[in-house]
């Protein structure tokens, strides 16, 4: 039995070792790179990418897809466990809310890039439209950025004040500062039930809001009316590959999280396997939403439509469609029926797979359809035909990613990824029945 003193010592948030200092310089580089780009393009304009008026999205519409996408593992992941009391969830909750705020942040910063210049950002707020899908968009990303934001902070209280006096000798300036975040907590029956209570609330809320956040991102394509894009089953289908890019995304990110703290005797083999069936669940949803987003179409297709799926089935793009599907669902699905598949690094490999994949399954979604434009243009440069991301491009986008990694490594780093409070708990009332 551990005592209070050593779940304080192996859960409080340890300085950066020297590694940890070379990845977030190695990150730093990477997003000063992007910066630089995206300077260039403020500069230059769009014409040092590749978006063009056929390709007029591209590869940022892509990222803000992602990013939208697993933000979502905090709406689901979290609500659900937290609304149905399962103790198993104690060391994943926090990382999943943290990873959910660190996706939806650059959600809102990406869409920015993509607009070019940064000032139209205004327009979307000065000549909002209610009948716009990305008025919507503009409402309901601040409202779930807030929602994730209190959901990960309210239960984090009691460990503010466990880490205020845990710091106050070693570190009085950072226990000074936790004393402020933890709003003068003191534990108290009445501190408790207001604590709960709000948890709750936003848990209920946070569900809706998040499956309202996917699905208005599913009509900003489908109230195009492009090919492709022409579906009413788009919303669940984003909200089912949201699932598995979140889960992946939060598998993936537990193991390096538990790799680098040291916390197996925390997260443990137990947490993976059951991540590992959660994961395979949504793989197996997700397939069953892609089958009647293209087998359907496929038997029913008109000429262009039938152009569109060729596409993806055997042209251009089908080795990607291909990869995606084979090797983002079905072997995820097939290795995760093993038990041996769901051990923590088999499925951290599995985890990276889904990631991949469930990124270059947001790029065929948005390029394909762009390329096979709704209303034809005649005498337009062969080059818009085709999009491939410029260098502009791929480097924004990795700063975009270096810039989701630090904020996740950050709030790793200040906050205690497993709830001291709550594992104390835990111990005491596992201890006590024993008795």
């Amino acid at each position: 039995m551990k005592s209070r003193e050593q779940f304080i010592q192996d859960l409080a948030p340890k300085k950066f070792n020297k590694l940890e200092k070379i990845w977030l310089g190695f990150l730093l580089v990477i997003m000063f790179s992007g910066v630089l780009a995206y300077a260039d393009q403020i500069v230059s304009g769009m014409e040092v990418t590749n978006l063009n008026d056929y390709a007029l999205w591209g590869i940022y519409i892509s990222n803000f897809v992602f990013f939208v996408a697993t933000s979502f593992v905090g709406a689901a992941t979290v609500a659900i466990l937290r609304l149905t009391k399962n103790n198993w969830r104690t060391p994943l909750v926090r990382i999943a809310e943290i990873i959910s705020l660190a996706a939806i942040i650059m959600a809102g910063i990406t869409i920015i890039i993509d607009l070019g210049r940064p000032d139209r950002a205004l327009n979307t707020i000065i000549y909002a439209r209610f009948q716009s899908p990305i008025t919507w968009d503009v409402i309901i990303i601040p409202s779930y950025l807030i929602a994730i934001s209190l959901l990960l902070y309210f239960p984090l209280l009691p460990d503010f004040a466990i880490l205020k006096d845990f710091y106050s000798k070693t570190n009085p300036k950072l226990s000074k500062w936790y004393g402020k975040l933890s709003l003068n907590w003191k534990g108290s029956l009445a501190q408790k039930a207001i604590q709960q209570k709000s948890i709750r609330i936003i848990a209920v809320l946070i569900l809706p809001l998040g499956l309202i956040l996917q699905t208005i991102d599913a009509w900003l394509f489908s109230s195009t009316y492009r090919i492709g894009w022409n579906s009413t089953n788009f919303g669940p289908y984003f909200i089912s590959g949201a699932l598995v890019a979140g889960v992946g995304t939060l598998v993936v990110t537990i193991y390096a999280v538990r790799k680098m703290k040291g916390l197996e005797d925390y997260i443990t083999d137990f947490h993976f396997d059951k991540m590992g069936k959660f994961l395979a669940l949504a793989c197996l949803i997700y397939l069953y939403f892609n089958a009647n987003e293209y087998l359907m179409p496929a038997y029913m297709s008109s000429k262009n439509e039938g152009i569109h799926l060729t596409t993806l089935f055997t042209g251009y793009y089908s080795t990607i469609f291909w990869l995606v599907t084979i090797g983002g669902l079905i072997i995820p699905v097939i290795v995760l029926f093993f038990k041996k598949g769901r051990k923590p690094f088999p499925l951290f490999l599995i985890g990276l797979m889904v990631v991949l994949a469930s990124w270059w399954k947001r790029f065929i979604i948005v390029t394909p359809t762009l390329l096979h434009p709704y209303l034809p243009i005649q005498g337009v440069p062969e080059s818009w035909r085709h999009y491939f991301p410029s260098l502009h491009e791929w480097l924004i986008s990795a700063s975009n990613l270096a810039m989701a990694l630090l904020i996740l490594t950050l709030l790793v780093r200040y906050l205690p990824v497993v709830p001291i409070q709550r594992s104390i708990d835990e111990s005491e009332i596992e201890n006590s029945d024993k008795k």
